[in-house]
């Protein structure tokens, strides 16, 4: 399914052409210049024409680099209270394992007995629990290639059944989720602190609607741990049939997307985008302007949601839209970076704190110059490379998530040799 699963999510794309993308980086003026530079009568519109921040105190954040397992490629896609980041490392044969940095160290996750692994999404827990999704050793039974083939590097993102997982600190490893009678493939994204685990897995209803090499229909699930570990679906939007959940908070709040089977990897499956509280759905974003890649992403405890929207010009989601959702203000835009050469069109939004700080990514149409980003209260986004602390060189191409410290992760790319590493980036004084 896409969320990020394909471009299922585009939130999840990482492929390796989108790898092999750099940029350079432009030179901000600091605040008291630009001032200074007024009480003198001085021109200022070459420096504002430079300028990507806006003029006010900010936030600096010194950024390391997380170390791998031998691959040049890694990322980070959750940072939860505890500044425990997860994602995934890639090995020197290129597959990938879901991987586990506390303190700086690496763990490495493994697999369910398959190639590769992967944490994809922005999981919050702080009781010692990950997910994600792993493949297994078995073959895929009807050849379809599944939303998790997205995450993972070629050649073997496909050909392996997949599951969700759930890793658990007592334990110290990995274990497969259960998908719904009939199904073999399923996806887990987020878990809550009592128990709970979201994502999206097969039914065995053989679904007209799907296409490509996907066959079987599949629904947002709900895992309450054990053991035994049960799965339950979440109602979808009335007459669709195919949907996926997400992100969870601790109130029990779940997010996610109901449309049709299609590709599952996003596109029309993410047609509405929805919460599902008290046992009921909700569409959040009715008037979306286009009715594919309407992605919740991320929740706080607040129930504060944000996600990316899709444009009706792109129906394989080339062009997405950042937004954000209140319960009090609903839909809000979320804007791509200004005054980038070439100009930025596409943003996403992949993670917010109890603050609504809210990070992502900003990209021009070709997904050449893409940066990392954070929206601070305010729909027109900074760019992080312009709030690095000095002595950090690789460029911050995307933000996955934030914490309640304001702590940040993601993935950079070195501008002289490619390498593609999963960062933290920690607020200080300036």
């Amino acid at each position: 399914m896409a969320v990020t699963p394909g471009r299922f999510l585009k939130c999840g794309h990482e492929n390796s052409t989108k790898e092999t993308n750099m940029t350079k980086q432009f030179t901000t003026k600091v605040l008291f210049i630009l001032l200074a530079a007024v009480c003198c009568g001085a021109v200022l519109a070459p420096a504002l024409a430079q300028r990507s921040v806006p003029v006010k105190a900010r936030t600096q954040y010194q950024v390391s680099d997380l170390p791998g397992l031998g691959g040049t490629s890694n990322g980070g896609n959750s940072i939860n209270d505890q500044t425990w980041v997860s994602g995934y490392a890639r090995l020197p044969d290129r597959n990938r394992h879901a991987a586990l940095w506390r303190n700086g160290v690496l763990s490495d996750l493994d697999t369910l007995g398959g190639p590769n692994s992967s944490v994809t999404w922005n999981v919050k827990n702080t009781a010692g629990i990950i997910v994600g999704i792993s493949q297994t050793a078995d073959p895929q039974l009807l050849g379809e290639a599944w939303s998790s083939a997205a995450f993972y590097s070629t050649p073997n993102n496909v050909g392996y059944i997949n599951l969700g997982f759930v890793w658990q600190q007592s334990l110290g490893q990995m274990r497969g989720l259960p998908n719904f009678p009939g199904g073999n493939n399923g996806f887990a994204t987020g878990a809550n602190n009592l128990g709970r685990v979201v994502g999206w897995a097969e039914n065995g209803v053989h679904d007209p609607n799907c296409c490509c090499t996907q066959v079987l229909q599949f629904r947002p699930a709900v895992w309450t741990l054990g053991p035994p570990d049960q799965i339950q679906d979440l109602p979808l939007i009335t007459g669709d049939s195919s949907g996926a959940a997400t992100a969870i908070n601790d109130h029990g709040q779940i997010v996610g997307i109901s449309g049709i089977c299609d590709q599952a990897v996003g596109r029309r499956t993410a047609e509405h985008a929805v919460l599902w509280e008290n046992g009921s759905v909700t569409d959040i974003y009715p008037n979306a302007p286009a009715p594919w890649w309407n992605t919740p992403t991320a929740i706080n405890q607040r129930g504060d949601v944000v996600g990316f929207a899709g444009d009706p010009a792109f129906v394989e989601g080339d062009i997405l839209h950042a937004f954000m959702w209140t319960r009090d203000d609903g839909i809000r835009q979320l804007k791509p970076l200004p005054n980038r050469t070439p100009k930025h069109v596409d943003s996403e939004a992949y993670g917010i704190n109890e603050a609504r700080q809210v990070v992502g990514v900003s990209c021009d149409a070709d997904q050449v110059d893409c940066r990392a980003v954070i929206w601070d209260h305010g729909n027109t986004p900074i760019d992080l490379n312009d709030l690095k602390a000095p002595g950090y060189s690789a460029v911050l191409t995307s933000a996955k998530d934030i914490n309640n410290k304001g702590e940040i992760t993601g993935r950079a790319a070195d501008p002289n040799t490619g390498v593609l590493t999963a960062y933290l980036a920690v607020p200080v004084s300036q």
